[in-house]
């Protein structure tokens, strides 16, 4: 009877363990699979300069509208401090690579980007920036080059991208060339339509199968000399574009010129565009509220100016200095980069994925692992 009693006994706990484990298994917070993805960058923006929009933009900053928020290291595969080239392509590619590197390792092979593996799933690509959009950020997104430097280049990578919608500037890339070939002829001949002059409503656009908006010879104004809501309105184009006939999408949009205002230590350039940045992440995230399927990833690829909210300094009637703790006295210490870590925040289906301290080139990783893209 004793030995009965103890397989019976040995039998009852072998049900209750198996019968734990699939509760266990199935109680286990599953990740949700988004169908679109917008990753917005704000170029050379560390806390502090997301800091400043609440303390120097009207209302409410858009950033407030995130639960899910991480931090990523920056460095590069060579250097402690990164550049926009590699920290780009840690975002585009999943690798660290060395400082001025476009989509390629650090042994200068090319690699296959999120653009190139989302078009081998069907999944529509558009990228945004303020800057020329043969600039280090947009470039590493959909183009293959050893350096940045390289923009005539990296023009011509456009016309074999898979790339269907483009904003930014850039224009004399494509069309006045050292090598004098009209770039914008090709891009046409691929199926691309490109506009000059301003971006235009969805409407006039719709029936186009690929769209392009070269805006600037160079780079794109500054908000302080009359951009305007460009970065917002072209985000929404895009959106707009890429999801007709209910198609998925990946767009990157940047916001460049924060980092500008950073190298040239001029707060009132860099808050405007912050801000400016600011309105374009409400932008995405009023899709992704009104969609339900659409994961919104915010971050930099580095922090620029070493920009600190300092005190105000002020002088006393004597002539002695103090700070002011009443008033914010924007302050740096350098004109380049720094090594700081950097915020992410996600918004939507498997933003749970980014909270957390990782690399930066994890981005592309847990985008990937999210959509099951890669698969």
């Amino acid at each position: 009877m004793k030995l009965k009693k103890i397989v019976f006994t040995l039998i009852a706990l072998g049900l209750f363990s198996c019968k734990t484990t699939s509760v266990l298994v199935k109680n286990e917070p599953q990740l949700k699979t988004p169908k679109n993805v917008i990753l917005l960058i704000s170029d050379g923006a560390g806390l502090s300069q997301i800091s400043s929009t609440f303390y120097f933009k009207e209302g409410t900053p858009n950033y407030t509208q995130f639960k899910n928020i991480g931090l990523i290291k920056t460095s590069s595969s060579r250097e402690d401090v990164t550049d926009s080239a590699s920290g780009a392509t840690a975002f585009s590619c999943g690798i660290k690579t060395y400082n001025a590197a476009i989509g390629v390792a650090d042994d200068s092979t090319a690699v296959k980007s999120i653009v190139e593996i989302a078009a081998l799933n069907n999944i529509k690509t558009g990228v945004v920036a303020t800057s020329s959009i043969t600039h280090a950020t947009p470039a590493s997104f959909y183009a293959h080059a050893l350096n940045r430097g390289l923009e005539e280049e990296i023009a011509m990578d456009m016309t074999e991208s898979d790339l269907d919608f483009f904003a930014g500037g850039g224009l004399n890339y494509f069309t006045k060339r050292k090598d004098k070939k009209d770039v914008l002829a090709i891009l046409k001949g691929n199926q691309f339509t490109i506009n000059t002059t301003g971006l235009t409503d969805f409407s006039s656009i719709a029936s186009n199968r690929k769209m392009g908006f070269l805006l600037a010879d160079e780079a794109m104004p500054t908000m302080e000399k009359g951009r305007g809501n460009f970065l917002s309105a072209a985000t929404d184009l895009a959106i707009q574009f890429l999801s007709k006939d209910n198609s998925a999408f990946f767009i990157m949009s940047e916001g460049s010129q924060i980092d500008w205002g950073g190298h040239a230590n001029n707060a009132s350039y860099l808050i405007s565009e912050i801000n400016d940045f600011d309105d374009a992440i409400g932008t995405a995230l009023a899709f992704a509220k009104k969609d339900g399927n659409t994961l919104v990833i915010v971050t930099s690829d580095h922090e620029t100016g070493g920009f600190t909210l300092a005190a105000k300094k002020n002088k006393r009637e004597d002539g002695s200095e103090y700070s002011d703790y009443t008033e914010i006295g924007p302050t740096f210490s350098t004109g380049g980069h720094s090594a700081t870590l950097i915020p992410v925040f996600a918004y939507g289906p498997g933003s749970e994925e980014f909270i957390g301290i990782y690399e930066n080139n994890e981005i592309f990783h847990k985008i990937l692992k999210v959509t099951k893209w890669n698969q």
